[in-house]
This record gives C-alpha cells, structure tokens and sequence, in this order.
C-alpha cells in the first residue's frame, strides 16, 4: 500500500485554499493528488501528472469524483499542460521525486532488489532503452563513471568490472541478479548498515534511464514562470544530487524566494511508521509578488 511522504507539512506549506488550482507534478500512488484535492474542494482543481502510465490508469480509476485531472507526461512540460488547459497560472505546485510503492511492488518493472523480472526502471516504458541493455551495451568504464556521478558509490570500478566480466555466460537481466552481485562487490560494513548495498547503483541506473536530473533541472527553470505571485513551490527529494540542484535553484533564481532555510525532514512518528520517508528532505519556495 501506497503511503505518502510528508503528508502534514505538503498540506501545511502549500496551504492549497478551496478553489485553487494545485500542480502535483508526481502523482504516484495519487496520495497527495488525494490531499490536495480535498483542500481545494468541488471549485478548485489539482493538475496530477506522471510519466508513468500504470500511475495514471490506476489514479483515473480510485481518484474518480474528486477535482483532478490527470495527465501522463514529464511534470518539466507543465507550461504547454496549462496552456493547452487554458490556465494562466497555478496557486501551487508539489514535486516529490521518489518512487511510489506500487512501482516497487511491480516486479515487471526491476525497481525492487528481490525482483526476478527484467532489470528496466523506467517510468514510461516506451521511452528509452531498460537498464538491462545499458548494462548490456556499456564499456567498463563507462559504466563505473554513470555508477559513481549519479549514484555516488565509491565501489563503483569493481561493480562494473564484475558487471562486464560476466557478460558472456550470465549477464545481468534481473534486479534481483544486479542486487547479488553488487553486494558481493562491497565490503561488509562493521557497523549497522541502514540502506541497502545495491541502492546506490539502482539510484545511478534509474537515474540514467529516466534521464531525472535533466528532467528535475529543466522544471526548476521552467515551472516559476506557472505559479502565481506569491505561490508556493515544493520539492521532495530523496538524496543529495536532487537536493542540491533544488536548494541552489532556488537560491539563485530571482523569481523565487526561499522559504525554508534548511530542509525540512520528516518526524520521527512519520519514519516508524514508513520508513522509506528517512530520507526525504522537503525545500519549498515561493514566486516573489514582484
């Protein structure tokens, strides 16, 4: 089951009145659309949107009678959705950058570790190429640079190396076959481990695949020029690389005005409860009046 990240302070910063109209630009398992769109009322409208088109079928479905309208596309092309929509602008706008539960549950999608079917990890699965042929077609180093820029995993070199080493009699095709072998490469911590040995090159691929960091710096540059004077933006994210491109973006885009000085984190009561939320950070900005 689906659980949203932040619940309490997306509702507290975005403060979407009834009436408004509310951008989630990562729809998901639709359960901040949800929230969203029982603050906004009858009279409002939340704009959903997804690169995922399962996220879509199932939210057109158990989001019915609500005020939403549900879009499948990248939320970096919100500016041409409003405008073919008739919108002129928007009373706020929610991107949390993590995966759903119900794509890690998908095991035909490759996001969870234990998964047998096909290492893929794209969003949309008609567009680009699945993880398993990138794996496929990568030299080693080529490899061990995407493993290392995007997930940040210093044993990046030996996974890569094991990855091409056994191309020609086993190659990788599953998720839970690339989680085996990257744990193989890492060395047991002494300490008590609190993510995963595989995470970092999944984060690396499925940022690779979905091309995320480009799509995230495109609508930081974009989707100001949506909002309302003196509307709010928010941005979950849930590890460094997304962080630091939303925290500098909005400390150096003129159009905006930062809000919270540091990010906020969820509560201790949010992470017993789900602990997939230990990582979020939430920054949030507003579009200056003038």
């Amino acid at each position: 089951m689906h659980v949203s990240v932040m619940p309490e302070e997306v509702v507290r910063w975005l403060d979407p009145r009834p009436g408004a109209i509310v951008v989630d630009g990562t729809l998901g398992g639709g359960g901040h659309t949800r929230l969203l769109a029982d603050r906004v009322g009858s009279s409002g409208l939340v704009l959903a949107m997804d690169r995922d088109p399962r996220a879509v079928a199932a939210a057109e479905q158990t989001l019915a009678g609500l005020p939403v309208k549900v879009v499948q596309t990248n939320f970096c092309d919100l500016p041409e959705v409003i405008e073919q929509l008739e919108i002129e602008a928007v009373d706020g706008i929610l991107l949390d950058l993590g995966l759903s539960s119900d794509q890690l549950a998908d095991p035909e999608r490759g996001f969870s570790f234990t998964s047998d079917g096909p290492l893929d990890l794209r969003f949309d699965p008609l567009g680009g190429e699945p993880a398993w042929r990138l794996l496929a077609r990568l030299s080693a180093g080529s490899l061990a640079d995407l493993i290392y820029a995007y997930g940040e995993e210093r044993y990046s070199r030996r996974i890569a190396q094991e990855i091409v080493k056994r191309r020609r009699d086993n190659p990788v095709k599953t998720a839970a076959q690339l989680a085996e072998l990257v744990r193989r490469c890492i060395p047991r911590s002494r300490g008590k481990r609190r993510i995963d040995p595989a995470t970092r090159t999944f984060q690396a691929l499925r940022i690779a695949v979905n091309d995320e960091l480009k799509s995230l710096e495109i609508a930081l540059r974009r989707l100001p020029d949506c909002l309302k004077p003196g509307a709010p933006m928010a941005v979950i994210s849930f590890h460094s690389l997304e962080d630091r491109r939303v925290k500098e973006s909005f400390r150096d885009d003129g159009r905006m005005e930062t809000l919270t000085k540091k990010p906020l984190q969820p509560e201790q009561s949010e992470t017993d409860i789900n602990p997939r939320a230990r990582s979020a950070k939430m920054r949030v900005a507003r579009r200056r009046k003038q």
